[in-house]
């Protein structure tokens, strides 16, 4: 295990809420002599092996520009949280074996988005309107016959499965359908890394002979993906499946002696990704929770100042699964503290 290493000059904290291009080429060669510098090994060869899973490091949710800022509380959350999260990849470049990045990754035609639903007036919900089961029992909001065709269904089973959706997260005791702002759209800024980590990603792949592991979730238009290791609702009203588990990306992170969780946001994409995690059986029975590490100080809950505030529901998420084993560290804390990993790390 090595120690800590200095954060490259070329990093600047005041670009970290800004987007633009990065220069591979000249990171690439300062990578090249930074390896040589500090004698930095390939990842490959590496004896305690620390997967870095990064939920959503989006510009969509992490730029205060862009469509779903995550603020938290502080009114920068995401930003500060990148800013930390940077430097904590590049002092640890020697010790993060495989950074896994997921994406959300949306068209506008989903679920969630405005587009799919209509009142008896034919208007679309306001973003941020949530949904509830009365309210399409009610005729509230239905589903938009007009977009059907390009589902490859018809009127009546477009609301049959509305219906049947949000029951399902009824019964499963998940968030209300929650209409989003237009974001992570397929092909656009906002679905792309933000700059800084994606250059700190970059610098670490050319130094340590390796390459992130990105994971795309999201894009089915039936069902919501908060989590990266599922969607909400598993199957349509006619019990056909619409998407599954990442049973491949969880039988990979248990390859690992640690796995270490962050990202945007805490109360949503964060928390459903470690809460499906833990509770695998495959986790468990491995007693693998106390290999988790929640990496606190670089992800925010949703906040949106007068209309939704999930700071305490993602505390209390977090709260929970440190009762299942997991521990909640933070940036600042060297990983040769961290509890349990201490003790591997002496192996």
């Amino acid at each position: 295990m090595f120690g800590e290493l200095p954060v490259p000059e070329f990093f600047d904290p005041d670009r970290v809420g800004q987007v633009w291009r990065v220069p591979y080429q000249e990171r690439a060669e300062q990578a090249v002599k930074w390896r040589n510098t500090h004698r930095i090994p390939p990842a490959g060869s590496d004896e305690v092996k620390i997967a870095l899973v990064l939920v959503d490091v989006q510009n969509t949710f992490c730029l205060p520009d862009f469509e779903l800022f995550v603020a938290g509380r502080s009114g920068r959350g995401a930003v500060e949280d990148n800013v930390r999260l940077c430097r904590f990849i590049y002092r640890n470049l020697a010790n993060l074996t495989e950074i896994i990045p997921t994406l959300d990754t949306h068209q506008a035609i989903q679920i969630f988005h405005a587009i799919f639903l209509v009142n008896e007036r034919g208007e679309h919900p306001q973003p941020y309107t949530l949904v509830s089961v009365e309210d399409v029992e009610q005729g509230k909001w239905r589903f938009n016959p007009a977009v059907a065709p390009v589902l490859g269904l018809d009127a009546e089973s477009g609301q049959k499965h509305l219906l049947h959706y949000t029951r399902q997260l009824k019964a499963q005791g998940k968030y209300q359908l929650t209409i989003w702002p237009y974001h992570a759209m397929l092909g656009g800024i906002g679905h792309a890394l933000v700059s800084s980590v994606e250059e700190a990603l970059f610098f670490h792949g050319i130094c340590r002979y390796t390459q992130p592991r990105f994971q795309i979730k999201g894009n089915h238009p039936l069902t919501e993906n908060y989590s990266a290791l599922g969607p909400e609702v598993k199957t349509g009203a006619d019990g056909r499946t619409l998407a599954e588990k990442n049973h491949a990306l969880i039988e990979h992170l248990l390859q690992f002696d640690a796995v270490i969780f962050t990202g945007q946001a805490k109360s949503h994409c964060v928390a459903w990704t470690v809460e499906d995690f833990l509770n695998d059986q495959r986790v468990k029975e491995r007693d693998f929770a106390r290999r988790v590490y929640l990496l606190e100080d670089c992800t925010s809950p949703v906040v949106v100042p007068g209309a939704i505030d999930y700071s305490e529901e993602a505390d209390r998420a977090f709260e929970r699964f440190a009762r299942l084993g997991a521990h909640r560290v933070t940036s600042e804390m060297p990983l040769s503290e961290w509890p349990d990993l201490k003790d591997v790390l002496k192996k």
